[in-house]
């Protein structure tokens, strides 16, 4: 870790501290909250992912969407309207509409094998943005002065990494940059996360193996192909498995650097209280 003490995160001149953890438990929240008190630098995984790695694919998508309606075809053919995403710190919808759902075309889904080539392009978006780590550091200090450094990262981060080899090479290269903060939520807190799914189902980056394996027990257990699936219905089924893979491979990751709850996270007002809670982190892991 880059601070080994609480005393030297607290001396040290400039802090930098990357979030992970379940989607919902606050590292949005966090980043933002220290941005707006200013000296903090908020270096947004999913923002890179949508506007750098992946703003193309999603253009071209709605491109293709919208050369399928004569009007639009035409208009897009003679260069007379200008097709981009809107996608900011609080607006990633795009990035998820990309994604999409397998299942039935006539429900809002796609065929299997596009879903999992679209899978695989965001996993090579994330593993990039989050290896541009580094650079934003360096970027964010050069260009605007900023002492301190925030990398608020997304809820699939642990999809790619083996927190148990020391040699893992995305954990290795952000270790060395960051002070790796895992936040971590209680059974009610999932709990809650799973009924909010529930109501309101978002497409999810999933790791190839466990999709492909819940996949296949979804269609022998409800005896459906696969163009008869309803994509709501799969990944609603899904989210609840998905929360219990991760949950060992976050636990992997936070040998990486320090834990701290969803409930210490919304007692953290403000600046100096969040420094205090890491301070108190720190030394909890030491001890």
């Amino acid at each position: 870790m880059i601070y080994q003490t609480g005393r030297d995160w607290h001396d040290a001149p400039q802090k930098r501290v990357l979030f992970y953890g379940m989607s919902g438990l606050g590292k949005t929240h966090l980043s933002q909250m220290l941005r707006d008190a200013g000296g903090w630098f908020h270096y947004s995984v999913d923002y890179r992912i949508g506007t750098r790695y992946m703003g193309e694919f999603i253009t071209d998508n709605a491109k293709a969407h919208a050369m399928q309606v004569p009007f639009l075809r035409d208009l897009l053919l003679t260069d007379s309207i200008y097709i981009g995403s809107n996608i900011t710190f609080n607006n990633l919808s795009p990035v998820s509409t990309y994604l999409g759902k397998p299942g039935a075309p006539d429900k809002g889904g796609m065929p299997m094998a596009e879903y999992c080539r679209r899978q695989e392009q965001f996993r090579q978006a994330e593993i990039n943005a989050l290896m541009d780590t580094g650079y934003f550091i360096e970027r964010s200090q050069r260009l605007y002065g900023y002492p301190h450094f925030i990398c608020d990262t997304g809820g699939s981060i642990c999809e790619w990494v083996d927190g148990c080899d020391p040699a893992d090479p995305i954990l290795a290269e952000l270790s060395r940059h960051c002070l790796l903060i895992y936040i971590e939520g209680s059974d009610a807190h999932t709990a809650e996360l799973i009924r909010r799914f529930d109501r309101a189902p978002k497409p999810m980056a999933y790791q190839p193996e466990f999709l492909a394996g819940v996949w296949e027990e979804y269609l022998r257990r409800n005896n459906v192909s696969e163009a008869e699936v309803d994509p709501d219905a799969f990944i609603r089924w899904t989210y609840a498995q998905a929360l219990e893979h991760r949950q060992p491979r976050y636990e992997a990751m936070a040998k990486w650097g320090v834990r701290i709850t969803a409930d210490e996270v919304a007692e953290a007002t403000d600046a100096d209280r969040f420094k205090a809670l890491i301070a108190t982190a720190i030394d909890r892991r030491a001890a």
